[in-house]
């Protein structure tokens, strides 16, 4: 799964450069539609990865409450950072809002990277599924 994470960061960050080619061209249809195509599909790839990576990291006692959390803080960055992407491209222009865009996409794949190196300690702190709890070694309950 991890790799797949890697790939939808790279390819995010990619289709962001893709548009800086875009901005130094004439306006063609075909090409713009292969662009936005390619950020579709790269966008898709990696928000599918990151939903099922974060939902083998919940437990199944909090599953929907974890879900909601995990899955609001991964869009609360974009949405906060989005709000002044009309500032930049006003004062820098199309070509180098999507050329820093397409920059900030580094760290996640360098986290993705991360994540690959070290997937055992990672794998460790994630909750153990039910099916993976041998019989007679959970806690017994306390009677008062």
């Amino acid at each position: 799964m991890r790799k797949i994470l890697l790939l939808g960061a790279i390819m995010t960050a990619a289709t962001n450069l893709l548009f800086v080619l875009l901005a130094q061209y004439p306006p063609d249809i075909v090409t713009l539609a292969v662009v936005v195509s390619a950020d579709n599909l790269s966008g898709g790839i990696a928000n599918v990865a990151l939903i099922a990576w974060l939902s083998s990291m919940t437990s199944a006692s909090f599953t929907a409450t974890q879900y909601a959390l995990f899955s609001s803080l991964m869009t609360l960055p974009g949405k906060f950072l989005g709000g002044f992407s009309g500032i930049v491209v006003a004062d820098f222009g199309y070509a180098q809002f999507f050329l820093v865009a397409g920059v900030m996409g580094v760290p996640a794949i360098l986290l993705a990277i991360f994540m690959m190196r070290q997937g055992k300690r990672l794998d460790a702190l994630a909750p153990r599924k039910k099916e993976e709890i041998e019989p007679g070694s959970e806690p017994a309950l306390r009677e008062s």
